[in-house]
């Protein structure tokens, strides 16, 4: 069976910072990375999605507006990931569940593997991001 998995980019309402975790246990720990994490059998992605928001930071529907971003499939894992994006309506006092939450402002080098989750892939997620910024409103 198929391992599904969400990420979220969460976007200041300024737009010039993304919210991270900082990975307190495997897999990736002690790098940075998205907030997201498994659907559940019955969810669909971006109930998950919110749902996985809400939990790891107190983020809820109200404070953002999800759309779908990127998706990725890995076949020799049996694996995919959706990945939402979204901008926050407002200032939100985050309420961190396991990991520690940071605003890290867009223009970080996302591609280093020491400091972030993902083997380059939330660089070229922000890469992506910024050939397209003006779709997020």
């Amino acid at each position: 069976m198929m391992k599904l998995f969400n990420l979220v980019m969460v976007l200041n309402s300024e737009k010039d910072k993304v919210l991270m975790l900082h990975r307190s246990k495997e897999p990736y720990l002690g790098l940075y990375n998205l907030l997201g994490g498994k659907i559940e059998p019955g969810e669909d992605h971006l109930e998950s999605a919110y749902r996985e928001l809400n939990e790891e930071s107190g983020i809820t529907k109200q404070d953002i507006h999800l759309l779908p971003f990127i998706d990725f499939k890995w076949h020799l894992l049996d694996m995919e990931m959706k990945v939402f994006i979204g901008k926050l309506n407002k200032e939100v006092k985050l309420i961190e569940e396991e990991h520690k939450l940071c605003w890290f402002d867009i223009h970080q080098n996302f591609f280093d593997m020491k400091r972030f989750a993902g083997e380059g892939n939330i660089g070229h997620m922000m890469e992506i991001y910024f050939q397209n910024s003006k779709v997020i409103d």
